[in-house]
């Protein structure tokens, strides 16, 4: 059975005209130290016949801890990940400046083995980076997403 996922990849223009996408740095102990192929788009699970797009906004409220933006969104395509995860990945333009406020989070046995369980955030971090950056931050499945984005804003005119 393929697990499926949804996000919402926002993207602006800063005032050099440099593309910037808005990424989020996983949380937890294990990503903890970790810069380099550790961030995400915001995203999460979706179950059977539930709605896609529905769940990517869910799911980016729950990751960044207010609303998306209220604009319009384009389906970028679905993205198979090394875990065989599927990702069906919304993009739109932020009109509006966006700010991380503070994800939901998972309990983790931490230490491993010692019986102890903590919460830790989903997210811990969310900014924008240049599009060359952001390639480098993203974990190596996701980054055919970015490929995808350049290549939907140059045929888009966006």
């Amino acid at each position: 059975m393929t697990v499926t996922s949804a996000g919402v990849l926002l993207y602006r223009f800063d005032d050099a005209g440099v593309l910037q996408l808005w990424i989020v740095h996983m949380g937890g102990p294990f990503w903890a130290r970790k810069d380099e192929a550790a961030w995400s788009i915001p995203k999460g699970i979706y179950v059977e016949g539930e709605d896609p797009f529905a769940a990517a906004l869910r799911e980016y409220e729950e990751e960044i801890g207010a609303p998306p933006p209220d604009v319009e969104y384009h389906l970028l395509g679905q993205f198979k990940q090394p875990s065989r995860k599927l990702i069906t990945v919304y993009l739109a333009e932020a009109k509006d400046d966006v700010t991380f406020v503070g994800s939901n989070t998972f309990e983790l046995e931490w230490p491993p083995r010692s019986g102890k369980f903590q919460q830790f955030p989903e997210v811990d971090d969310a900014r924008w980076f240049p599009v060359s950056v952001a390639e480098t931050k993203l974990v190596k499945g996701q980054r055919p997403i970015v490929l995808r984005t350049r290549e939907y804003l140059l045929t888009s005119g966006g």
